[in-house]
């Protein structure tokens, strides 16, 4: 029976997030932080990062990739799906339902005002979201000029209409990080051979 609680628990709790974030993953972003960083301590900060990381880095929707991660986490393979499962039934039961009476639901004034609402909501959602993740994660110098470099990227590559995946530039990112880290480690154990 201890085993179910933590499980049960797990799965609400992506319930509840899926049921109450509107924008998609990166909205979503901000909610997860909240709820399992700060509100239940089940992942530390950095350990949020790094899952984020993860999660945008591999195929499939960022919100499940959390999911699934934070449910292997807390409760190995049965915790992985039952996150999965619970951030994925609210999306899948609304979109069903609207698909349903898509011409319909459309027609409704007080439908298309609320989306509208709902919209200027998501920014902020994922502005907010951003923001965090840009304290949490730009901790040295080396991070703050790669986060500097691909920004100012980001920006001149959509202003000139550049086609350019930002696979590449989490790919890109990464080597950089990894050599970065090699020649620290180099200069250090030189530093420690001269001794």
């Amino acid at each position: 029976m201890k085993e179910k609680r933590p499980l049960a628990a797990l799965f609400f709790t992506m319930l509840k997030i899926g049921l109450f974030t509107f924008g998609g993953g990166y909205a979503m972003l901000a909610l997860l932080e909240n709820e399992f960083v700060e509100k239940k301590a089940w992942v530390t900060k950095d350990e949020f990062l790094d899952m984020t990381a993860l999660a945008e880095s591999t195929p499939g929707p960022i919100a499940i990739n959390s999911a699934t991660y934070i449910g292997y986490k807390k409760g190995g393979v049965p915790g992985s799906a039952l996150a999965t499962l619970g951030v994925c039934i609210p999306s899948f039961v609304i979109i069903f339902v609207i698909s349903l009476f898509f011409d319909e639901f459309l027609r409704f004034e007080l439908v298309a005002r609320a989306f509208r609402g709902v919209q200027a909501c998501v920014v902020y959602l994922i502005a907010a979201a951003g923001i965090k993740l840009l304290k949490s994660s730009v901790k040295d110098v080396f991070s703050a000029v790669i986060f500097a470099i691909t920004l100012i990227l980001c920006v001149c590559f959509s202003l000139f209409s550049v086609s350019f995946s930002s696979v590449f530039f989490i790919l890109i990112s990464g080597a950089a990080g990894y050599a970065a880290w090699l020649i620290r480690r180099r200069s250090s154990s030189e530093k420690e051979a001269e001794k």
